[in-house]
């Protein structure tokens, strides 16, 4: 009974749908950065060291208020992977040579969506924005890079995951999201692939190479 959602999720993310919020507070897209995003200096504020370690979702106030996070194009440099949509209304599209298709998003604004002092609870709130028949109970806690380079060991951060099933004919999906509360910024993946075993790929790979750019100061 779950499959309608993902479906309307991932087709939200194929058609570049804004993963953004209602009036008051119109949502702005950030463009992905293969690089640092520009520092940003928050007095008191010690960037340099939440982003050496794991944030998990219970450390998302270590994060400085409305300083936003950015996303790497890095699924570009995956074998098989090449980018067939650059920037458009703040969505990257990439293709994979099987045929799978990942869409990945950065949105600020999200302030009006965040559950104070709990990004767990944010990001719920996101997917049910998303779709509102979301429930909890649908989602399962994954990771994706915080910082570092591809292929080196590195820091993770906390997502949630919405995995579909496949019916015959049909296609292999996941979202991946996180709403970084602080931050007033969340992260959105979309993947669409022909099979699950070529979905278990794909995500290996965006888990890889699509890495959250923590802010820096």
């Amino acid at each position: 009974m779950a499959w309608p959602l993902t479906l309307a999720l991932v087709l939200a993310g194929a058609a570049g749908c804004s993963v953004g919020i209602p009036d008051p507070a119109a949502p702005r897209t950030v463009q992905t950065t293969p690089a640092l995003a520009t520092p940003t200096i928050t007095p008191g504020h010690d960037a340099a060291a939440v982003a050496a370690k794991d944030l998990p979702f219970t450390a998302g106030d270590s994060l400085a208020a409305g300083v936003p996070v950015g996303l790497s194009d890095g699924l570009r440099e995956a074998p098989g992977w090449k980018a067939v949509k650059e920037d458009v209304a703040g969505e990257n599209r990439y293709l994979k040579a099987d045929g799978c298709v990942a869409s990945a998003r950065v949105s600020v604004n999200q302030e009006p969506l965040a559950v104070t002092g709990d990004d767990k609870a944010s990001t719920v709130e996101l997917f049910k924005y998303l779709d509102p028949t979301i429930l909890p109970g649908y989602l399962k806690t994954d990771t994706m890079r915080w910082g570092g380079e591809p292929d080196k060991p590195g820091p993770r951060t906390e997502v949630l995951i919405y995995e579909g099933g496949s019916a015959p004919g049909g296609k292999s999906t996941a979202v991946l999201a996180r709403l970084f509360g602080k931050a007033g910024s969340s992260v959105y993946v979309s993947l669409s692939c022909p099979d699950p075993a070529a979905l278990t790929a794909a995500r290996a790979d965006v888990a890889e190479r699509l890495i959250v750019v923590p802010p820096t100061n």
